[in-house]
């Protein structure tokens, strides 16, 4: 197993930019398929389940140090493997978390943000954000009658005489893609109308994580789209899912920000670098079948864009 974790190691060298101090920020997002249970051994026997187990968890580990803030979907209500990530991870790493999304369509989940304490420092923010009762004060009733599903979490960081803050959630997947078009437009609107508030702080604002669109210019798309939020042009075209085949990917996962031009959003200070997805299924599929892989790994790949710091 050791010789193994070590491989998958080196592969990474090859494959994602290094931490330069005063130079680049890496930031991620990835929906950890179910990461709650572990099955406490370093191979999984037939039958056994949660199929995750120790080895699964530091090939995960091995790829979230390589970031300085990981936005993580899907952590559930118990948190057995995320504390022995965070073991693993080390005592530079600290993690931020909703409690569990209680409800049906909250399938036991919270949302979480995994970062390296060396890098990166909480900067004082951290909230749900909610849709008020009031329906004039942001969110139509026509586009959303309740709740979201899994509450969008906000949290704000500094690095490198850099503030940002970074909105993360997990969209409705629905029975049909056209159930997730009002949550994701009044999700855009509800970040534009926060994101105004926020303007005064000069703060950059990035949106990332599983917003479960299927395809470019489809409706969920355009409304994710619809109030200025710009998708990370590196991320265009890549899969998202180890379930993707050639020519008919999907696009659920983002990483997206307000640009200029738009009255009273936050714009992007960091200048963005390189950019793209992690496919772990060639080197760890090895004689799974990929829906096998998904419950040790994921169904996700994770995505990340490098932002480099602007000299002054």
């Amino acid at each position: 197993m050791a010789a193994r974790i070590a491989d998958w190691e080196e592969t990474l060298d090859t494959l994602l930019p290094s931490k330069t101090d005063g130079a680049n920020l890496l930031i991620a997002t990835w929906n950890l398929r179910a990461f709650g249970g572990l099955t406490k051994a370093w191979s999984t026997e037939e039958g056994a389940s949660p199929k995750r187990n120790f080895t699964d968890v530091h090939l995960i580990a091995a790829v979230i140090r390589r970031f300085d803030v990981v936005a993580v979907q899907e952590v559930r209500g118990n948190l057995r493997a995320l504390r022995h990530l965070m073991k693993v991870l080390g005592e530079d790493w600290a993690f931020i978390l909703t409690d569990v999304t209680e409800g049906k369509a909250g399938n036991n989940e919270r949302l979480a943000f995994l970062f390296d304490t060396r890098r990166v420092k909480p900067s004082g923010l951290a909230c749900e954000l909610v849709v008020p009762i009031e329906q004039d004060a942001g969110v139509p009733a026509s586009d959303l009658d309740r709740q979201f599903a899994r509450t969008p979490y906000a949290v704000s960081f500094f690095s490198q005489g850099q503030t940002f803050t970074l909105v993360t959630l997990h969209v409705l997947y629905g029975k049909d893609p056209a159930d997730r078009v009002p949550e994701l437009r009044a999700i855009a609107q509800w970040l534009a109308d926060w994101a105004e508030q926020e303007f005064g702080w000069n703060h950059n604002l990035i949106a990332l994580g599983d917003f479960n669109i299927d395809r470019a210019d489809d409706p969920l798309f355009e409304a994710f789209t619809s109030t200025g939020l710009v998708p990370a042009p590196q991320l265009t075209g890549l899969p998202r899912t180890v379930f993707d085949d050639a020519g008919a990917e999907h696009f659920y996962d983002q990483i997206a920000w307000f640009t200029k031009g738009q009255k009273h959003r936050p714009v992007l200070t960091l200048e963005t670098g390189a950019g793209g997805q992690v496919n772990f299924v060639p080197q760890l599929q090895d004689d799974k079948t990929l829906t096998e892989l998904s419950w040790h790994v994921s169904d996700h790949f994770p995505l990340w864009v490098e932002f480099t710091i602007p000299t002054r």
